[in-house]
């Protein structure tokens, strides 16, 4: 009970204790919410777009970019690959291991269609960077006003 129903429930109502059982119950949701995130989305992308483009940077650390693939159909781009695991040596354990490794394949939908053609994409320093401009009939067209007497 949050609030007391009736008068009669106002002389037996302890705020205090209701208060540190909210507390109880928010710390249990969050605990459990948060244990629930630890699978993290691979790779993290960025997105910004402006009139003529869009640009996304997608993070790959340890991704060869030539094992990476995009594709793009009309505003939907997806990149895909794989990313190898560490070597690890004989003897040798993993005392954390928070990279994700394995295939990923990511999907993200443009707020407009792509000429696919003049997409590019070049990688520097384990970021991955995307140019998908739009096409010519997606761009927003400036209309002339004419006069009338």
């Amino acid at each position: 009970m949050l609030w007391p129903r009736s008068a009669r429930d106002l002389w037996s109502w302890e705020p205090l204790e209701e208060l540190r059982r909210l507390q109880r119950e928010m710390g249990r949701a969050i605990s459990d919410t948060w244990r629930g995130l630890t699978v993290r989305v691979f790779p993290a992308v960025n997105i910004w777009t402006g009139r003529d483009d869009a640009i996304v940077t997608v993070e790959l650390p340890g991704v060869d970019p030539g094992k990476v693939e995009l594709a793009v159909v009309g505003d939907t781009l997806t990149i895909s690959g794989t990313r190898q695991p560490d070597e690890v040596k004989e003897g040798q354990v993993f005392g954390r291991r928070e990279r994700e490794t394995g295939d990923f394949s990511r999907t993200i939908q443009l707020p407009f269609r792509v000429e696919p053609e003049k997409v590019e994409a070049r990688c520097a320093q384990g970021v991955l960077r995307i140019t998908l401009p739009r096409l010519e009939a997606d761009k927003p067209k400036q209309i002339a006003i004419k006069a009338t007497q």
